[in-house]
């Protein structure tokens, strides 16, 4: 069973697919070792199908964030409990985070983005705002047109990545758009009151977006919760991207009428 569990391991990293592997290195069944492909290929087990079924929830979970530590369990997979220790290792880069726009919102969406296990660039053409001192937190600051920055990366984004455009401004945030709709991304999200978002739309069918195109542009940007404050706003988007991910109902702010902000939040 080891061999097998390997062969499956080099054979995923090889091709280059993520991959999780978790061992059992303190408790019952120490060596025990079970791995999961995205693809929900399974192979192994720590010892029987309870335990399973929970580490490999846990798994899928630090794989979409790249991931690498170690978890406790019960004997059959219990919370709270620490007979076993279980160390999950994930064979995946980070998921990607691109924000566009160096606005006041934007370092908030860093810090939340950063905590989910992002790695984040934070990109706008105005070099006085798209700093390393106003964004400590972004692992990339840059200065330069969104359409420039696509065109190097945009062959790297996948269905785990995500695209923010905070701009607020169509001649920044028509171009982010636009290119971000010829990459894979799994997560186009635009900032902007419902009546910007009217006239953007306008702006973008002039440039060939089309309806199926706008299926995958979640604007107003975030889950309706309400938010108001730079945080609450970083965490209705980051609440958005992780139930468009997992398939989850969520009422986005896209879904609804009216103002974003009702008189009484």
């Amino acid at each position: 069973m080891g061999e097998s569990i390997f062969d499956v391991l080099r054979e995923a990293i090889d091709n280059g697919n993520p991959v999780a592997l978790a061992t059992v290195i303190e408790g019952e069944g120490a060596g025990n070792k079970l791995i999961l492909v995205p693809t929900d290929q399974v192979h192994g087990t720590l010892g029987n199908e309870s335990l399973d079924r929970v580490v490999l929830r846990d798994m899928s979970g630090e794989l979409e964030a790249g991931r690498t530590g170690t978890r406790h369990y019960g004997l059959n997979g219990e919370a709270r409990e620490e007979a076993l220790t279980v160390f999950i290792e994930s064979f995946a880069p980070p998921p990607q985070m691109l924000i566009f726009g160096a606005v006041d919102f934007t370092a908030a969406l860093v810090r939340v983005a950063k905590v989910l296990g992002y790695h984040v660039t934070v990109c706008d053409a105005r070099a006085v705002f798209a700093t390393t001192k106003r964004f400590p937190l972004a692992d990339v600051v840059e200065a330069q047109w969104p359409e420039k920055l696509l065109d190097s990366v945009g062959s790297t984004l996948g269905i785990r990545d995500a695209v923010c455009v905070l701009t607020h401004d169509n001649k920044f945030d028509v171009p982010a758009i636009t290119a971000s709709l010829k990459t894979d991304v799994g997560y186009i999200g635009v900032m902007g009151s419902r009546k910007t978002h009217e006239n953007r739309s306008n702006r973008l069918r002039e440039a060939g977006v089309n309806d199926e195109d706008f299926l995958r542009i979640m604007s107003p940007i975030g889950s309706d919760i309400g938010a108001r404050t730079p945080e609450e706003t970083a965490i209705s988007i980051c609440a958005e991207i992780i139930a468009l991910r997992t398939g989850r109902e969520a009422h986005s702010l896209k879904q609804g009428a009216g103002p974003i902000h009702k008189a009484n939040d």
